[in-house]
């Protein structure tokens, strides 16, 4: 691996790498279960010379079912930060979402260049910082709205508590600068935890949703879904997309991994609307098996962090490449041509209840 920017970068990585190899703890559990409760059943003797992995999400065609998630801050990464990940998602052909808390504004980022791109958005007590970021989403060609709904309040994350966690001085919020509203700025415990509960409007409800709707005529995919009961909510509230996360296992302990709780989703919703998977996601083995439980595609976030920290848009061109050949390869193994021919047959999972006879297969 590449020596890492600077010595901040390097205590940021290590720290987050910590944080995912601790296995006696809940991270795990709670994060990345896909290789130990979920297997698979390959099928054998198909003609597998073409295999095609392009899907369409809200109606843009993209190269791979693939994105990218939106992470704040990814300058404490790499100077290059949001830019770099703009440029490396649209080199792959696919999609980047940005996060309100970018350390790139939604204008920097697209002038960048072409790309489908995505707008996270956090509703903050005041309703025109809303809609201001929601507005000039709009006028900088992000095409849709991933509304974090998990977080009225910050989960308590004790590493930015012992670090007393901040933004670095030559870093900002950027799609907040000029805007009438506090700054990150350093506190006795979490900069990040005071931030969100002096900011972050934690009477945020469904109602909400709705009135989004009435200031966008972007779509609005529901991030942070994990139960049938919102899942059924969602759809009726007018969502065009469900996003299962459980915000990296940093918000609420003991919930379950995002691949656990996805098919209870996806059945929740019926296919009226795309269900996608954000969190966990590792490999591309990890990617079929989302799509079999019913995903319509998944997002990546710490990969694409870490390859951010280790070598710039380098780094992140080829973590989705490796993604996207570890993926296209256990389709073939798995003797699936298409998405579509990706199926529930083609897992079994720990928490299932034991199979029930399956149709006898024809030559």
């Amino acid at each position: 691996m590449k020596q890492l920017q600077s010595k901040s970068c390097q205590r940021w990585c290590m720290t987050t790498m910590h944080l995912e190899l601790r296995t006696n703890g809940l991270w795990l559990r709670t994060e990345m279960p896909f290789q130990e409760f979920c297997k698979f059943r390959p099928r054998i003797l198909i003609d597998v010379s073409n295999i095609d992995i392009s899907t369409t999400v809200l109606g843009y065609k993209i190269s791979m079912p693939i994105m990218v998630a939106p992470t704040a801050m990814q300058k404490m990464a790499h100077p290059d930060g949001e830019y770099a990940t703009a440029r490396a998602a649209a080199a792959a052909d696919t999609i980047m979402t940005l996060s309100s808390w970018g350390t790139s504004s939604v204008e920097e980022v697209a002038s960048t260049g072409p790309g489908v791109r995505f707008f996270q958005l956090y509703v903050y007590k005041d309703r025109n910082i809303v809609i201001q970021l929601v507005r000039r989403a709009e006028r900088a060609g992000f095409k849709a709205i991933a509304l974090t709904v998990d977080t009225p309040r910050l989960g308590r994350r004790e590493a930015d508590i012992k670090n007393r966690f901040n933004l670095p001085p030559n870093l900002s919020l950027k799609n907040f600068e000029g805007l009438d509203i506090g700054k990150l700025n350093k506190a006795e415990d979490s900069g990040l935890a005071s931030y969100v509960a002096g900011q972050v409007d934690r009477s945020l409800s469904w109602k909400d949703v709705q009135w989004l709707k009435t200031i966008t005529s972007l779509p609005i995919l529901v991030k942070g879904v994990l139960t049938a009961e919102d899942a059924r909510i969602a759809v009726q509230a007018g969502a065009a997309g469900i996003i299962v996360s459980n915000h990296g296992a940093r918000q609420l302990d003991y919930v379950p991994a995002t691949i656990m709780a996805l098919e209870e989703v996806v059945k929740a919703a019926q296919g009226r609307i795309p269900v996608f998977l954000d969190g966990g996601v590792r490999r591309g083995t990890d990617v079929f098996k989302a799509l079999a439980l019913g995903a319509a595609g998944v997002f990546i976030g710490r990969p694409v962090i870490w390859s951010l920290a280790a070598d710039g848009e380098n780094g992140i061109k080829k973590v989705l490449q490796m993604m996207r050949d570890e993926f296209e390869l256990t389709m073939a193994l798995s003797g699936c041509r298409s998405l579509k021919e990706i199926t529930r047959n083609h897992v079994v999972t720990d928490w299932e209840t034991p199979r029930a006879a399956l149709p006898q297969p024809r030559l």
